[in-house]
């Protein structure tokens, strides 16, 4: 590879160590997984304070911490045109076990980073433990829940999108957020993000926490992306400012190329044309297959101005989709040919249909961003799992800055469950919150699906068994100071084959 790059830096070397922004893993196989790092001493200079030529990078991963048992090991391009980022995928390594990896730039070496190979397909496992989150606004509190996640034995992390948030800086003073007084703790840098290099930068200043780092290190993820990687309620390749499509897409694509430089994705997800493959499936032997959705980059433009409203004719339109044809049609065959003991749908906005019932409303209010905006779409997912008899069904969502937990109905409230859904609540988006009985809590407590709601922040742990599925809702009593204290809000448990959440 070196060989073919006239202009190939081997031995390059630093004033500042170049591993500011840390190591991650993810996208783990039975066989590998994604190791990812960025070469950015001065994150938030153009061009992470690198010189713009292709520079050697070299990688090793190891059968222990302490590295005494090297068992992969290579050289990687970090190349300019893609940020001086790095994305290895190891292969040849032994399935359901832990690795740990580092890389080295001339004389420097990053820290190292742990991960994970999943289970060979169709062997036994036991248990699979996941958090699951989102969300974590810079500007709104410290990001104590990834360092909480990472002193959790997870074997995964699914980050369900919100990764940064495309805003402004907000200034330091006093401002309304949700009808409350609230003063940023930490700033953004610079306007609202629109080039490439807004949204390098934006990530660097993101992933420059230590806790984040910390979590990132810790375990692999499976990401994805909501809509604050591109613009706030982005559908397909229209925005929420009226822009013309031909332009935003121009945004679009820098954002998902800034979105792949700085996270651990497959080549198969590498930006192509404007457009991210990021639907994908994941076995986690015979107990749990993963389905990560994508859910803005084919849906149908948000009903109704984006607004919350009552269900109408467009709200019900089966012309109208979330998920696309091709992703739909993809999950359904999966979901129906699945053979392990637990499914989980792991996506972006909530499935639950949560009815607003507000004082001078004449009908109830859905959102129109989540699942309750796009019935047919929501209609058939049911359907499919429902007449089939797929009783093994769980799924984890987020976007909201609460958590929820409550069983999946049809039509709105019709029949027995077909599903459950846990929505993680946010890292830090929304401060410390309002816990419970703010308008909105009042506005949905009556719907007799959900199960639990705080608007406080945290993160959902899961811990799958055979036979059953428990879910925790973790909760830090402030993000607003550092050392915030974690509990448990709630937890629940399904048993493998009865549909619904039991409190626990």
């Amino acid at each position: 590879m070196a060989a073919t790059l006239r202009n190939l830096r081997e031995d390059p070397v630093f004033v500042v160590p170049p591993f500011q922004l840390g190591v991650a893993s993810g996208d783990p196989a039975a066989d590998g997984f994604v190791i990812w790092t960025r070469l950015a001493p001065e994150p938030l200079r153009s061009g992470g304070g690198m010189p713009m030529v292709p520079i050697l990078v070299k990688w090793e991963v190891a059968a222990d911490e302490g590295f005494r048992t090297i068992v992969a090991k290579g050289d990687a391009i970090a190349h300019p045109e893609l940020a001086h980022s790095v994305h290895v995928e190891v292969a040849g390594l032994q399935p359901d076990r832990p690795y740990w990896y580092r890389f080295q730039c001339g004389k420097e070496r990053s820290l190292a980073g742990r991960s994970l190979t999943l289970p060979l397909p169709g062997a036994r496992k036991d248990r699979v433990r996941f958090a699951v989150a989102g969300c974590q606004h810079y500007e709104e509190g410290h990001y104590t829940a990834w360092r909480k996640i990472a002193e959790e034995p997870v074997d995964f992390v699914f980050h369900y999108g919100d990764y940064i948030y495309e805003g402004r800086a907000t200034g330091p003073g006093p401002r309304l957020m949700n009808g409350r007084i609230f003063s940023p703790l930490r700033q953004h840098v610079g306007d609202e993000i629109y080039s490439i290099d807004d949204y390098r930068r934006r990530y660097a200043l993101y992933k420059s926490d230590a806790d984040l780092q910390a979590a990132h290190a810790a375990a692999p993820w499976f990401v994805s992306f909501d809509d604050h990687e591109v613009d706030n309620n982005w559908a397909s390749d229209i925005d929420q400012d009226g822009t013309p499509a031909e332009i935003f897409r121009y945004r679009r694509a820098a954002a998902m190329q800034a979105y792949y430089e700085h996270m651990p994705l497959r080549r198969s997800s590498m930006p192509m044309d404007g457009h991210m493959q990021m639907y994908r499936r994941a076995a986690f032997g015979d107990l749990m297959d993963a389905y990560f959705l994508d859910t803005r980059q084919y849906r149908s433009d948000q009903a109704q101005g984006d607004i919350d409203a009552p269900i109408n004719a467009e709200v019900l339109s089966p012309h109208r989709t979330l998920m696309g044809d091709r992703q739909e049609a993809w999950l359904f065959g999966g979901l129906a040919r699945g053979t392990a003991r637990w499914q989980l749908i792991a996506q972006q906005v909530m499935l639950m249909q949560l009815a607003q019932h507000r004082e001078g409303l004449a009908a109830p209010h859905y959102s129109m961003d989540q699942w309750s905006g796009y019935l047919a779409s929501r209609g058939r997912l049911l359907d499919h799992i429902a007449d089939r008899r797929l009783t093994n069904v769980l799924t984890v969502s987020g976007d909201a800055h609460r958590h929820f937990a409550g069983d999946v109905l049809r039509n709105g409230g019709e029949g027995p469950a077909v599903t459950s859904e846990y929505l993680a609540t946010s890292i830090t988006s929304g401060a410390d919150g309002t816990g419970d009985g703010d308008a909105y809590h009042q506005s949905v407590s009556g719907n007799a699906c959900l199960k639990a709601m705080t608007d406080r922040r945290g993160y959902l742990l899961c811990d799958v068994n055979r036979d059953s599925w428990r879910g925790d809702l973790k909760i830090l009593d402030s993000v607003m100071r550092p050392d915030g204290q974690l509990s448990t809000f709630a937890s629940f448990v399904s048993e493998r084959g009865r549909p619904g959440l039991q409190r626990v």
